[in-house]
């Protein structure tokens, strides 16, 4: 090793200056590339992938901020329905239909009971309502007299047809659930 390294001197040694300067620079480039390669460029990727994750991270921290404003908002919503049947009067559907119904002048056609999912906190009355021949201003008061109800009251499906044989007069079927703690 130690010949290798007096050849190299004296190499260095027989180059004029300007070929010695020229070979520093070259030297010197050389050790630029190589710290570029082995420090700076590893450094640079390393500092870009964790750009990346900061980005990503902050998106995902918007998106759980906007999810918890989505459950406060449905907690809140959740909640007030929950007083609601908590402080409601609790009394039999069928009468508050037939009650709400003899208000905005329609006769009910059927109220049928339906089966209800079995809940765990509340118990859900479903009945669905057929009215026949009413018009769209007595549909809307019984709608709006039910979903306005002091009794929690619950419209889930709505079907309107108009009727062939009068067209300003509709066939309605609707669903409707009342609720009462268990």
């Amino acid at each position: 090793m130690s010949e290798l390294l007096a050849r190299a001197r004296d190499f260095i040694a027989n180059l004029s200056p300007r070929e010695r300067l020229l070979l520093g620079g070259v030297a010197g480039l050389l050790g630029l590339l190589i710290l570029y390669g082995v420090l700076v460029r590893p450094v640079l990727a390393m500092r870009g992938r964790a750009a990346r994750r900061v980005a990503a991270a902050e998106q995902d921290l918007a998106a759980m901020a906007r999810l918890r404003a989505e459950y406060d908002e449905v907690n809140g919503r959740l909640a007030a329905v929950e007083q609601r049947i908590a402080q409601g009067p609790s009394g039999n559907i069928f009468t508050t239909l037939e009650s709400l119904a003899k208000q905005s002048a329609i006769a009910v056609d059927s109220m049928e009971p339906q089966a209800a999912q079995a809940g765990t906190r509340y118990r859900e009355t479903k009945v669905q309502v057929v009215l026949k021949g009413v018009t769209l201003a007595q549909m809307v008061s019984y709608l709006q007299g039910i979903e306005s109800a002091p009794q929690l009251l619950s419209i889930k499906s709505l079907r309107v047809r108009t009727r062939a044989d009068k067209p300003d007069l509709l066939d309605v079927t609707f669903t409707v659930s009342s609720f009462e703690p268990t």
